[in-house]
Formats: C-alpha cells, structure tokens, sequence
C-alpha cells in the first residue's frame, strides 16, 4: 500500500477562537479540518473545558507544507502573543493525497 505524504497540523487553543481560525485555515488554502473538544494539563495548570468561557479545542489540518506554514505562521503573528495556544506538525502519510 502506498501512502503520500502531508503535514498535520494541530492547534489546541481556546474555544472562543474557533471561527476566526476557521476562516483562517479555509482562506490560507486547506481543503478541510477537523474540531474537537479537549481537555488536558501543562504549565498553565488544568484546563477542565467544564464551563463554555474556558473550554480548549483542538483543530487538525492535513495539509501540504505550505499551507501548514502559513496557518502556523498566522497563529504566531496574529493569536500566540494574546491567547492560550500551542501549534504543532507531525508528518503522516495518507491514501487519498487529491483531498488534502
């Protein structure tokens, strides 16, 4: 089986952004996303998501290079310095590369 490979990226971040990053990630050019609710601890104590004012997402993005580097770039200028937020990529390798 011959996987083609992409970036994945993921921001876990504060819920309240979801439709500016949306936006975001739709207009930098990647084909789709997925949002899920989540919850977790670190250097900031922990973030329960029990009330919708301080509720955590997290968004995947498979993409391509590029695309990746320009939503995480959009992340740094624009959220990191105001938000709690954190920004990654992995490399994953997919079926179907014409979707992404």
């Amino acid at each position: 089986m011959t996987f083609h490979s992409k970036k994945l990226l993921t921001i876990v971040t504060e819920s309240v952004l979801e439709g500016q990053l949306v936006e975001d990630i739709r207009r930098l050019g990647a084909h789709g996303y997925t949002v899920c609710d989540a919850r977790g601890g670190g250097t900031h104590g922990v973030q329960g998501g029990a009330w919708s004012f301080d509720a955590n997402i997290r968004i995947d993005v498979v993409c391509d290079e590029a695309v990746a580097g320009a939503i995480a770039e959009r992340c740094r200028s624009r959220y990191l310095p105001h938000y709690g937020m954190i920004v990654y990529v992995s490399e994953v390798g997919v079926l179907r590369p014409e979707k992404f």
